[in-house]
């Protein structure tokens, strides 16, 4: 279950960080390395304090010359060259994927790698949507947000929600095609959107018994020769 799953007790075992994940597969510093789609810089900043030449874009990146640049993946320019690429969350917001991954591959160097995290939204089956909404009616009872009418209703607000996002068999094809793969994790993902009552041990250990889909995933792989 890559970075997640059970100690020799039977616990579950929270997430590591996606940095170390990435950093796992990452060539050593100082590599120049590109984050795709940084929002408000974390793992930027996190690769640079570990010694990386790493710049982080995004539309709404921050106002910090030396590390960041507010572009869009289609605007770096083809003459930039990277080691390694970075997209945590950011490749199913793409319009174009294809584009998007083919603009990816073109920027990294032989042998570049690139590591992902991301989440299948897709995924949600009734099982699972039905573990959500209980969580979210827990949530409500004690006073912390407020939840659908019904089971019928999340599931309208969740297409909704996500409604021109990629899911996962568009996501896993474009990667399959572009990259070999070096290690491929499912994990929990709906913790994120819950607080209080769903832990993500307690996500993780309903994963692992079979009770609920994982909705979050890693994947890492390194550029096929064009």
């Amino acid at each position: 279950m890559g970075k997640a799953g059970h100690s020799d007790r039977g616990e579950a075992l929270l997430t590591t960080p996606f940095e170390e994940f990435a950093r796992e597969h990452l060539p050593a510093p100082p590599a120049r390395v590109l984050d795709v789609g940084c929002g408000q810089g974390e793992l930027t900043t996190a690769l640079s304090v570990a010694g990386y030449d790493v710049l982080g874009i995004d539309p709404l990146a921050p106002h910090q010359d030396d590390l960041f640049r507010r572009l869009k993946l289609e605007d770096v320019e083809g003459s930039e060259s990277f080691d390694a690429i970075v997209a945590s969350y950011s490749l199913h917001h793409i319009r174009d994927l294809d584009a998007g991954l083919d603009k990816i591959a073109e920027l990294l160097r032989p042998g570049g790698v690139i590591a992902v995290d991301e989440f299948a939204w897709d995924r949600l089956d009734d099982t699972t949507l039905d573990w959500l909404y209980g969580q979210q009616r827990a949530l409500a009872a004690a006073g912390h947000g407020k939840v659908p009418a019904s089971q019928d209703e999340l599931r309208r607000d969740w297409s909704a929600e996500h409604l021109g996002l990629h899911g996962f068999s568009a996501l896993r094809k474009g990667l399959d095609a572009r990259f070999d793969e070096l290690e491929f994790a499912w994990l929990p993902y709906l913790h994120r959107t819950l607080a209080g009552v769903a832990t993500e041990v307690l996500e993780q250990a309903l994963i692992d018994a079979g009770a609920i889909q994982a909705l979050g995933f890693r994947y890492a792989g390194v550029v096929r020769p064009a």
